[in-house]
């Protein structure tokens, strides 16, 4: 768990350097929240205004929730993968030296809209797919429906970077993201290591600290216990805008690695041993 922890920190720090030069980066990720917030209530108002919500709770409706939770999958992945295509473009032209501006990453996303579309379709059609058979299959089929999303998020785990260098479809892409992949970290493998314990650590250490505040402002007045809210609230958003900007910097170094071998502001060994043979 140490060694986690110690590899977690090291990709934190890497990552944090290239952030530090472009931190206009973390606008890609409010961009995308603000969006997918919008989408969300979009979607929900109209069947709440209409008390349509409760027409899905009939077996005859059903198919109609599928039919409806398709859309709202779609145009949600719309807004990831293009802000997210974004943040990985400008990523990349930062890696490879270069300086880039809000307006370069959007320009990437803009040119790549189709395929984006595209990459969306897929995305939202298979995730339908797999909760629909998870939802009628047993502990056996649900423990088979984890191993193919397993599968499908790793073979897909390149699929924004190819997505943006690429003038390839999506298909094309998730083949292109599988194959670069297996090449470079092998067939059954599964994550080494990530973000994941230094983001865990650093969002407990918040949580605690709020806690700490908005406890001591309980026995103060109004104002200051709506400061201490206002400051714990405001200190998870910047947390999640750094960490989502952190996380598109170090997918496109890992394309970057997979796909020319250069590890730039990454340690090469912390690259290679992104990903471990399963067990």
């Amino acid at each position: 768990m140490a060694g986690s922890i110690s590899r977690s920190w090291t990709l934190v720090k890497a990552s944090a350097n290239v952030l530090r030069l472009d931190k206009e980066l973390m606008v890609f990720p409010l961009l995308s929240g603000i969006a997918t917030v919008l989408v969300t209530v979009s979607f929900i108002l109209p069947f709440a205004v209409t008390g349509g919500l409760h027409a899905f709770d009939r077996d005859d409706a059903r198919y109609l929730a599928y039919v409806v939770g398709f859309f709202f999958y779609l145009v949600q992945y719309v807004v990831i993968f293009f802000f997210n295509s974004a943040l990985v473009g400008a990523a990349l032209i930062r890696l490879a030296g270069g300086d880039p501006t809000l307006s370069d990453g959007l320009a990437i996303a803009g040119k790549r809209f189709p395929s984006i579309l595209g990459y969306a379709a897929l995305a939202a059609t298979v995730g339908m797919v797999v909760r629909f058979i998870s939802e009628r299959s047993g502990i056996l089929g649900r423990l088979v429906v984890g191993a193919v999303g397993m599968a499908w998020s790793l073979a897909t785990y390149l699929a924004v970077p190819v997505l943006v260098t690429e003038d390839i479809g999506p298909l094309d892409a998730v083949a292109e993201s599988a194959a670069l992949f297996r090449r470079t970290w092998g067939e059954q493998v599964v994550g080494n290591f990530g973000m994941g314990w230094a983001a865990a650590i650093v969002t407990i250490a918040w949580v605690l600290l709020s806690l700490s505040f908005i406890t001591l402002a309980s026995h103060l007045t109004t104002a200051v216990m709506a400061a201490a809210w206002v400051v714990a609230v405001s200190g998870f958003v910047l947390l999640a805008l750094v960490s989502s900007a952190l996380k598109g910097v170090y997918t496109a170094a890992l394309y970057r690695y997979a796909s020319t071998g250069e590890a730039g502001f990454f340690d090469p060994a912390v690259m290679s041993g992104a990903f471990r043979p399963k067990r």
